[in-house]
């Protein structure tokens, strides 16, 4: 079948790969610019562009596509049975949704239409979902909210991370595309109740609020693993959370306390979370009692 890849990620890698090792043909790849990274800040090109140059795929890298009539017309001449869409990052106008004989075929990271948006892994893990997956859709020109072609599910586990779900919603994508272009299942439309959103993350989601519950900064922590990374302050201290459970709590010390030498901080409702992996801005990640020998936090430390 002939095709385009449209992705950026590297949770599109792997669905990039397995189109690949399966025979289609990869007309062309659209990736995000390369962009300046790194302490040089020298021009990078992302992980789908680093793929498609070692599996020798051309690549094309617009910095917009809305609007632009000569892009449009650029795809439509790739003369493509389907294109593949998964984290793209740029909006595709209805002028290249229509291009493909088959539509343009989304790997979205969720259940629709729980969580369509930017950030659908992370939003499961800090709701508490006990479950997510993986949607292809056929594009239309709303925000995820495309007929469904396949849905396959997986829980989601006390400890899971968003790193650890991301690596395997990813190889799950990479497999249902496959199957969507092989079957060509019936479209099946979203249904108009259970809609959420998930909106993009900033740096400011990061924040850990001691006036929540333990439970819901526990799942904070796993949710901004690893980007932007949940994190704490002492005055201008900056301290990530990268492990972190729920444990006894206090009803008598204010939220943000150190209880004790675990460490366990007091949290909303009478509640405490234990802090079992921390990191210093510039040091490494530390186990909390390693940690604690070179930054103490002794008892009624207020954390902010």
């Amino acid at each position: 079948m002939r095709l385009a890849f449209m992705g950026s990620p590297d949770f599109a890698v792997p669905a990039l790969r397995a189109l690949v090792a399966a025979g289609h043909e990869v007309a062309a790849v659209y990736a995000q610019p390369p962009r300046p990274a790194g302490r040089g800040q020298r021009e990078t090109p992302c992980p789908v562009h680093r793929a498609a140059l070692e599996l020798g795929l051309p690549v094309r890298t617009p910095a917009r596509v809305r609007r632009d009539a000569a892009e449009h017309a650029a795809f439509a001449a790739l003369d493509l049975d389907a294109a593949v869409v998964a984290a793209y990052g740029l909006i595709l106008p209805p002028e290249m949704l229509a291009a493909p004989r088959r539509g343009c075929l989304n790997i979205h990271a969720s259940l629709l239409p729980r969580w369509r948006g930017a950030a659908p892994i992370h939003a499961a893990v800090l709701a508490g979902d006990a479950e997510t997956g993986i949607t292809i859709m056929r594009m239309d020109a709303g925000l995820d909210t495309g007929a469904m072609l396949l849905r396959e599910a997986t829980p989601i586990g006390s400890r899971d991370t968003t790193a650890d779900l991301h690596d395997r919603l990813a190889a799950i994508g990479a497999r249902l595309v496959l199957r969507a272009l092989e079957e060509d299942p019936p479209a099946v439309p979203q249904p108009e109740d259970g809609v959420t959103y998930a909106p993009k993350l900033t740096k400011a989601d990061a924040a850990l609020d001691w006036s929540q519950p333990a439970a819901a900064l526990e799942r904070r922590v796993r949710a901004m693993t690893p980007w932007p990374g949940a994190q704490c302050r002492l005055g201008t201290e900056a301290i990530r959370v990268l492990a972190a459970e729920v444990a006894r709590g206090d009803e008598s010390s204010p939220p943000g306390t150190v209880l004790d030498g675990q460490p366990r901080v007091a949290c909303g409702g009478g509640t405490a979370l234990r802090l079992l992996r921390l990191q210093r801005a510039g040091r490494g990640p530390l186990d909390a009692d390693a940690f604690l020998r070179g930054f103490p936090l002794p008892p009624g430390t207020r954390l902010g």
